[in-house]
Formats: C-alpha cells, sequence, structure tokens
C-alpha cells in the first residue's frame, strides 16, 4: 500500500504554481502581486513569473496593474494531508497549539487530520499507527514521553513519512519548540533578580518541579533555572537545590510540594518549575501552608491560567517564560510545507521567548479579558 508521496517525482515548478492558485480563495477574489507574495512566501520574482504564466495558460485573468483572479471556478485540490497528534493535556497551551494549526491549515487550503493523544504513551503509539494508515503526506508529533519517542519515530521512517517534533525530541524527526536551556535560564536570571532586590541575594532553597517522563533535552530547563540562580546571587550548598517531579500537572506537584513542605522549614524558596501548571501547583501548596511569603515561583509558558495569576495583587508567581503557542501553527505549517517541497530546512526550529511579569502581561496579552470566562 502507498503510504506517501514520493518526492523525487515531484515537479515542483507544478507545486508552486498550485500553492499560488491555492492563495484565491473564490473565482472573484482579485489579488494584487504583493497580496500573492505574502501569501505565499515565494520571492517577488518567482511570484511575478508563476502568475504571468498561470495568465498565459488560462487558469488566470489579468484584471488591473499586476492583479489577477481566477479565470474560472477551479477546484482546488488539496496538496497534502498533515497529521497532528496533539498532546491531549488538556491545557490552554495544548488548546492554542491546536487551535492555531487548525487557523493555518485552513488558511493554506491543507487536510488537518487530528488525533489526541491523551498524555498516555499506549495511545500515542495508537495514534501514529491510525496517522499511517490515513496515508498522511506529513506528521506533526506532540508528545510527552521520552521512553516512547525511539518507537514513533520508527513508525514513521518505515512509513517513508516525515515528521515534526514539538518541544520533545524524536529521533529522525526535525525539532520545533522550545530552547530549553535558554528559557529556564531566564526563568532563573529573574528568579536571581527578584531574590536579590526583595531577599538581599539571600535564598533558603531552590525547589526545581521537574517533568521526568519528557527525558534530558526538556531537563535543560531546569539547569538553566539554576544557571540563571547562580548568576545573580550565591546558592552556597548544593543540599540547597530540592528537585521534584510534578509530572507537568497542577495535582501532582501540588501534593508533592505539599509533602515536602511537611519537612521543609525553609523561609525564602525560590521556585522554577518545567510548566505553569506545575508552578500553579507548587504555589496553591505554600498557599495553603501558608507560607506564600516564604516563596518566588516561575513557570514555563505563559499559559492563560497562569497570566490570571500574575494579574493577581502580590501574587507569589513573579514570572512565566512565554513560548507563545498562538503563534505555533504558522511556523509548524510553514515548517511542513518546506519539508514537503524539499527545501533544506534546519534541524530545530526554535520559538521565541519572553518573560511575562505582573509588570508586561497586559501589554503582550491585552485581550485577555475578552476570552469566555470558562476559560
Amino acid at each position: 500500500m502507498k503510504t506517501s508521496h514520493d518526492g523525487r517525482y515531484l515537479v515542483k515548478s507544478l507545486v508552486h504554481a498550485s500553492r499560488v492558485l491555492g492563495v484565491f480563495q473564490s473565482a472573484g477574489d482579485v489579488l494584487r502581486l504583493r497580496d500573492v507574495v505574502t501569501r505565499t512566501g515565494f520571492t517577488k520574482g518567482m511570484c511575478f513569473r508563476l502568475l504571468y504564466t498561470l495568465h498565459q495558460c488560462g487558469f488566470l485573468d489579468k484584471v488591473g496593474e499586476n492583479q489577477y483572479r481566477l479565470a474560472s471556478e477551479v477546484r482546488r485540490r488539496r496538496l497534502c494531508r498533515i497529521g497532528y497528534a496533539a498532546q491531549g493535556q488538556e491545557t490552554s497551551f495544548d488548546r492554542e497549539v491546536r487551535a492555531s494549526l487548525v487557523r493555518a491549515a485552513e488558511r493554506e487550503h491543507l487536510e488537518l487530520i487530528v488525533v489526541d493523544n491523551r498524555y498516555q504513551p499506549k495511545i500515542a503509539l495508537r495514534s501514529a499507527d491510525y496517522l499511517i494508515r490515513e496515508q498522511v503526506d506529513l506528521v506533526i508529533e506532540f508528545q510527552t514521553d521520552e521512553v516512547i519517542a525511539g518507537a514513533i519515530a520508527a513508525k514513521y521512517l518505515e512509513a517513508n513519512i516525515p515528521f515534526i517534533a514539538i518541544d520533545i525530541p524524536h529521533p529522525g524527526a526535525t525539532y520545533f519548540g522550545a530552547n530549553n536551556y535558554q528559557a529556564g535560564l531566564m526563568a532563573g536570571q529573574h528568579l536571581g533578580r527578584w531574590a536579590k532586590k526583595n531577599w538581599g541575594g539571600e535564598c533558603d532553597e531552590v525547589l526545581l518541579i521537574e517533568l521526568h517522563r519528557a527525558g534530558s533535552l526538556p531537563g535543560a530547563r531546569m539547569r538553566g533555572v539554576v544557571a540563571g540562580i547562580q548568576a545573580s546571587i550565591r546558592v552556597a550548598e548544593p543540599r540547597q537545590t530540592v528537585t521534584l517531579d510534578g509530572d507537568g500537572q497542577f495535582q501532582t506537584a501540588l501534593e508533592r510540594v505539599r509533602k515536602h513542605l511537611r519537612e521543609s522549614r525553609a523561609k525564602r524558596v525560590l521556585v522554577g518549575a518545567a510548566n505553569d501548571s506545575s508552578a500553579l501547583g507548587a504555589l496553591r501548596a505554600f498557599q495553603e501552608a501558608g507560607r506564600d511569603r516564604d516563596c518566588a515561583v516561575v513557570g514555563q509558558n505563559a499559559e492563560l491560567e497562569a497570566r490570571a495569576e500574575l494579574r493577581v495583587p502580590d501574587t507569589r508567581l513573579i514570572a512565566s517564560v512565554g513560548y507563545f503557542p498562538e503563534k505555533y501553527g504558522d511556523g509548524l505549517i510553514r515548517l511542513a510545507l518546506d519539508i514537503l517541497a524539499q527545501k533544506a530546512v534546519p534541524p530545530a526550529v526554535f520559538t521565541t521567548h519572553q518573560v511575562i511579569t505582573p509588570r508586561n502581561v497586559d501589554h503582550f496579552y491585552p485581550n485577555d479579558s475578552l476570552l469566555p470566562a470558562s476559560a
């Protein structure tokens, strides 16, 4: 059974021409040369030549100086089928990545087949089998467990299906997502500067809420946190650093930090968490113990729930490093189309990071108040 297109036999000029035809929304849609450049991402010269050729071949009508429309209702065939295996953790980060992918795929007239990994390795393996049976042309994989990354990669490689891995590296995949060490370093530097300003540079304990199942590379976030703190203040003894596995989930982090606080009497605790769910769970544990003044917490992702907490007066969630998942879709689809067109792509594409704080959260996310209260 044929599972994917063999790129060796693709005529790239026809692929490019079909991309140009695909940016016209209807037969009456009139586009200028610059509109086509913007929508395709091709160079101005390439777009001019393609438009000229399509006009000469009768696919486009010229209706003005460098303005074109479809000559007739051209039935646009979808160029490819893209599979998306969603992480399925039911966080706002997950929802934003999925929504942005749907928007980007619709804009490019691509068929997006979405399956949900449900944050479970066995289901992630079944999702890979399903996408292969669906004969997708490329897969965007978002699953957290490093232990099955090799097995999932082997399935796609055997089926000759290229794939992109979000945030968790997979063998043979193009990586898209966090620059983990840099994001952790930014978090640690912010914690250290905060401690220097508010605690005179003193720190009794560094508490790291890790995500062990994600493996070594996402674990670089925590190494970055420690390095960032040490760049600002002196953490004298290794025993001052405590690591807990929050599993990337609010409830797990809450329970494990709650247990830790029964044994620890540290008064100045800097908390670095692998994601916002863990950060908020840790913060809740300190609040329950009546010790929230003893901590300062920085999360990762700047998710909606964390942004709401940043707006709470005197919160001890002092920051979250933003990844802007609402922009993931555009970057992922551009990368997918480049791979399918057999363009040279880098082995890793890193997203932009920004420290989101109570002072700048409204600048970066001014429309949060417009979202439904249930969000």
